[in-house]
């Protein structure tokens, strides 16, 4: 069984399944995905991944601010991220980090969001996803700061080795999307085949990122299966055995998750 470790449920794009949900996650299970992480991004949507959690039983999620969704004046306040994690389907926080590709004029403002999310961590103890990209030193200066007790997920990971070893020896966990299927990711293929087996993920964050051979087009949940069958080639692993290993992964990483199997 396969677990996908980051996906965007409520924005898939949903026209290969006729506009239905309960098809598209019906193929991935078809395919063996026996689980679904459902991430929040903003407040508008917290509603909404909780809405999908609570109506089926394989999907839980986070709850959260993308650091490219935090409003001038308008950070996301503490005792909001407490109040959404008494969800009992609410297994992590994020997606939270630093994205200065985009926005490198932000920076201040999304660490002090990144800052109340971590905070947050502290207090509550679910783990965080961590969306990071283009701000190593300071993504990283922050988690040494927070010392969680649970860490959490580097996800969508884009970054080089020595970003991924810094992570893991805080204790965090390396996720990996469909750019590792990419043409031109062979550094991140060197990463990939370096991060300890116990330490893995595997996700979609679909309805981006789609992975060879649907790179182009809109990313489902069952495509997770290309990057876990890339991924147990390129680290010489049979592809039950690197399923099984992830699945245990995520289990660990994320406690609440109901996964079954």
């Amino acid at each position: 069984m396969l677990v996908d470790s980051h996906c965007h449920l409520d924005r898939l794009d949903l026209a290969a399944h006729d506009g239905s949900l309960d098809a598209a996650l019906a193929a991935a299970r078809q395919r063996g995905v026996g689980h679904f992480l459902c991430i929040g991004v903003s407040a508008d949507n917290a509603a909404d991944v909780k809405a999908l959690a609570d109506r089926y039983d394989d999907v839980d999620c986070s709850v959260g601010v993308h650091p490219l969704d935090v409003q001038p004046g308008a950070a996301p306040a503490l005792d909001w991220l407490l109040d959404e994690l008494n969800h009992p389907r609410v297994v992590a926080i994020g997606e939270t980090g630093l994205d200065y590709h985009y926005e490198p004029e932000a920076a201040e403002l999304q660490q002090e969001s990144f800052r109340l999310h971590l905070q947050a961590a502290q207090q509550n103890g679910k783990p965080v996803v961590v969306h990071t990209r283009g701000a190593r030193a300071d993504t990283l200066a922050l988690l040494r700061e927070a010392a969680l007790p649970n860490a959490g997920v580097l996800h969508c990971f884009t970054e080089d080795w020595e970003m991924a070893k810094a992570a893991l020896d805080l204790g965090f966990y390396i996720s990996l999307s469909g750019i590792v299927t990419f043409r031109n990711a062979d550094a991140l293929r060197d990463v990939a085949r370096q991060v300890p087996a116990d330490r893995l993920l595997v996700e979609t964050d679909s309805p981006y990122l789609a992975p060879i051979p649907y790179r182009g087009k809109p990313n489902l949940p069952q495509y997770v299966r290309e990057v876990a069958e890339f991924l147990a080639m390129l680290r010489g692993e049979s592809y039950e055995a690197f399923a099984q290993q992830t699945t245990a992964n995520f289990k660990r990483l994320f406690p609440l998750a109901r996964v079954k199997g």
